[in-house]
Formats: structure tokens, C-alpha cells, sequence
């Protein structure tokens, strides 16, 4: 269940991205959390004998609140942000490889979201995928439904009723899907679209001032499947509400850009389309990108769109590498997204390494030039450092998901989403080597990278959403 929130104190190891090139590592870290959720202040190296003094002077007592110190071994960071995946997919992860995107979805993908119809169905499996997602310590999740607008109500009830902050759409598909899992009409799609925001605008209707957990985002599956009809209606939308967010796919596979071109003639390009409809500004997140052409990188930048990087669904599949480093080098917003299933692994942790994997495979297919060097300033074409990697499952995805005033790290005056990682003794986890004697200067930073590239949930003892406790090996359902 949901802890009640309360004042904390928590003094220990701290971890945060300030920016793309920048950790902040505090191994006695002081952070203190209002009621509401809110980062109060922080205190960067508190000696332990000077505790009491230090939050006195602050206006605090540690007999007031509740107060946390945490162990050897034992840090908090802020919470993933997981700006794509599936909710429906969860079901089929791990199996289908063998197929590339659009046999994929005809044959794994279509099958199983039309299952979905059955809202005691729908209800069991969105229970389990929601409670998996926040024990993998993803606080924010960018979620798909399927085209069912009573299975995607669901979804939106309990992503709120466990506390975790989302963002949830039902997915608009009129056409070039599957017999048996497609809308009837455009009109249907837009109806049923309507019908779920004002749903999900509905269920925090309260008097605090705190912006909503849940939130509705409009979700046109991808170009392929809606027509322009379709596309018409929901650029409507969102040109007469600019505060709705839209999340769809882009140029994920050859196949799926040639079928896009294909379809819409008119285009010059496949970002062109959502651009053409209204769909392509600063608070659209477009999944995958990996063949995106110059003029299409020029069209996101100037749109401020954000970029999902779903690299393991890009392995998985066979779609591409996405070069992310171009993009950041291009002040394009860029975040992680876990693409299940696609992508076969709920975790932001599989999408760090493989993320870094990528970034090696671009840099060894474009070696660095005679006046280059791998300590430049520059992104594009070299393997991702741990900072942009922390970056990327944190700050970044909440840049793209427009919230990083809100969540993203922990600066004073942001809402407490965290996670509390343990690699200490006694070993949950037999991939993880902690030995405290080995303590030296950057220590916390190589104990981050032993959690992104040997962790998993185990090593996630507790999650926070806005300060109150929902997920975690030490949680209480």
C-alpha cells in the first residue's frame, strides 16, 4: 500500500545529474522533504557529529520528521523516467525476435492487445505492469494503451491509485492494423479520445495546487495506422488545448518509413506528416528515431520536440541505431525509453546499457577524425559517458516529457521522486561487487556505474513518488 507522506530527513549517499556532462555525488548528503513532497533544501557534506546543529539551523528537528540515514553501500538517486513503453506489451516480452517491426506486430503485437477488449483482463495485467514498472524504480512512465477506451480507463486508475505519475493514452489506429484490432472510423477514435481526457483529467480533481500524477497524452499509434482524417481530428485537439501532451512513433524501421512515404505523398519527409497535422511541438514525444534524415533532425529541433531512445527495441528488432550523441550535439531533448516489448526488459537499467552499447557501435562505424578526440565537448560519434547516462534516465526524459521543473534531480523546490539503491552488504545481487575498503575520490560514481550496468531490481529497496513510498523490495502492497 501507499505510505502516508510525512516530513523526512535523509542523510547519506546522494546522486543526481545537473547536467549532461555534470553528477552531483554527496556521500553525506543531507536532503530534507516537505509533507507535500516538496525538496525543501539540501546540505552537501554534513559530518556526522554536526547533524543535529545542521538542521537545527535550518528551522528542522530530526525528532519531528522521519528521519532516514542510510548505509554503506546505500544512495538515493532520483527516480527513472521511462518516456515509451507499452502497457498492453507486457505479456509478450521476451518472445518475437525473430521478426522485424511490422511482422512483429501483425504476428505478436496486434494478437495480444486486442485481448484487451476483456476489462477483467485488462484490470489483472495493467496491476501487475504498473507495480513491476515503479519496483523497477521508474516514478514517471509515458504509457500506450491499446485503441480500448474502458481498458485504457483502467490503466489510468491504477497508475493513480498506486501513486505513480504517468502519462497514459489510448492509441488512435484506424486503419492498416489487424481485422479484428481496429477502429471502426475516425470519428469513433476522436469520440473515444475525448472521452478518456476528460476522464483522466477527473480523477485528481483537488484543491491542491501540486500539478496531477496522471495526466492524458494523445497517442496516434503512428502514421501508418492513422488516416488523415484521423490525424486532422487529433491535431484539432491539440491545437485547441496547447497544454496536451502527444507521444508517437517515428522512423523506427526501413520497412515502416518506405510504407509512411508511401502513404502520404505530400510529405517530403516522415516527421513532415506530424508536423503537417499539428502534431510535431515542444511537448511531443517521438519514440525510436533511428533513420531520421537532416531535414527531419532540423524539423524536431525547430518543433522543440523530445526524442524517446529505445535502444533495445532497436536491437531487438532490428530496426536501427539512433544517433543520440547528433542529437544532444543538436540541442535536441533526448530521454530513455524501454519500448516493451519491443523492447524485451521493463527496466530503465537494460535501456542505460544498452544505450551506451549503442553509442559504442556508432562511434567504432565512425572512428574519430586526426583532430578529433574522445574528451571533446561534442556527443555525436563517441560512446555516451556516465554522466549523460545518468542524464538520460533522469533529467532528460523529464525535459522531454516537459516536467523537468518538476522532477529530473534534486534541486530545491522540485517534487521528491526517488529511489533508494543498495549494492552494500548482505549481496541481494551476486553481479554486484561491493567492496567498502576500496573507498577512494569518485567512489560513488563507480559505485553508479556497478548499479547501471550490473543492477536490477533487487538493488531498488525503495521508491518514492512526490514522498510517498510505492514501490521497492522493502514495500508493503
Amino acid at each position: 500500500m501507499i505510505t502516508k507522506s510525512t516530513n523526512r530527513i535523509i542523510y547519506g549517499g546522494l546522486i543526481h545529474a545537473l547536467s549532461l556532462r555534470e553528477i552531483q555525488a554527496l556521500p553525506r548528503g543531507l536532503i530534507a522533504i516537505s509533507e507535500a513532497g516538496i525538496i525543501e533544501w539540501i546540505e552537501e557534506d554534513v559530518e556526522p557529529s554536526s547533524l543535529q546543529e545542521v538542521v537545527a539551523k535550518r528551522g528542522w528537528a530530526l525528532e519531528d520528521v522521519d528521519f532516514l540515514e542510510l548505509a554503506e553501500g546505500e544512495w538515493i538517486m532520483p527516480g527513472f523516467v521511462d518516456t515509451h513503453t507499452h502497457a498492453p506489451q507486457f505479456p509478450n516480452m521476451g518472445i518475437g525476435g525473430q521478426y522485424e517491426l511490422l511482422d512483429w506486430l501483425a504476428n505478436i503485437t496486434f494478437p495480444t492487445e486486442a485481448k484487451f477488449a476483456d476489462v477483467n483482463f485488462a484490470r489483472e495485467a495493467y496491476t501487475s505492469v504498473v507495480q513491476r514498472v515503479l519496483n523497477c524504480g521508474t516514478t514517471t512512465c509515458c504509457y500506450y494503451g491499446t485503441l480500448h477506451l474502458e481498458a485504457t480507463k483502467i490503466l489510468a486508475d491504477i497508475t493513480h491509485k498506486k501513486g505513480q505519475r504517468a502519462f497514459v493514452g489510448k492509441c488512435n489506429m484506424d486503419r492498416h492494423a489487424a481485422d479484428t484490432y481496429q477502429e471502426e472510423s475516425a470519428e469513433q477514435s476522436l469520440t473515444d479520445t475525448k472521452a478518456l481526457i476528460e476522464y483522466i483529467r477527473g480523477l485528481e480533481l483537488q484543491s491542491s495546487s501540486l500539478p496531477p500524477l496522471v495526466r492524458p497524452i494523445l497517442t496516434p499509434r503512428f502514421a501508418i495506422t492513422c488516416s488523415p482524417p484521423l490525424l486532422s481530428g487529433l491535431g484539432e485537439m491539440a491545437a485547441a488545448d496547447p497544454t496536451l501532451h502527444i507521444q508517437t512513433h517515428i522512423s523506427e524501421n526501413r520497412s515502416e518509413v518506405e510504407f509512411t512515404k508511401s502513404l502520404f505523398p505530400e510529405c517530403d519527409s516522415y516527421a513532415r506528416v506530424y508536423d503537417r497535422y499539428g502534431l510535431l511541438r515542444n511537448n511531443t514525444i517521438l519514440a525510436h528515431a533511428c533513420l531520421l534524415e537532416e531535414s527531419e533532425l532540423q524539423l524536431v529541433k525547430e518543433r522543440e520536440a523530445g526524442i524517446s531512445h529505445c535502444p533495445t527495441s532497436n536491437f531487438h528488432l532490428r530496426s536501427g541505431l539512433a544517433k543520440v550523441g547528433e542529437m544532444l550535439d543538436r540541442g535536441i531533448k533526448v530521454g530513455l525509453g524501454t519500448d516493451v516489448s519491443g523492447g524485451f526488459s521493463p527496466s530503465i537499467l537494460t535501456t542505460v546499457q544498452h544505450a551506451s552499447i549503442c553509442s559504442k557501435i556508432v562511434a567504432l562505424q565512425t572512428p574519430p577524425g586526426p583532430s578529433e578526440s574522445t574528451s571533446s565537448t561534442k556527443f555525436a560519434s563517441k560512446q555516451l559517458p556516465l554522466s549523460t547516462l545518468l542524464y538520460l534516465a533522469t533529467l532528460g526524459g523529464a525535459e522531454v516529457c516537459g516536467i523537468s521543473s518538476i522532477v529530473g534531480n534534486f534541486l530545491p523546490g522540485k517534487e521528491f521522486d526517488a529511489i533508494l539503491v543498495s549494492v552494500g552488504k548482505p549481496s541481494v545481487n551476486p553481479g554486484i561487487w561491493f567492496d567498502p575498503s576500496s573507498r577512494k575520490d569518485g567512489y560513488m560514481e563507480e559505485l553508479l556505474e556497478r548499479f547501471f550496468f550490473n543492477g536490477d531490481d533487487r538493488n531498488i529497496s525503495r521508491v518514492w513518488v512526490r514522498n510517498q513510498s510505492v514501490g521497492g523490495t522493502g514495500f508493503s502492497f
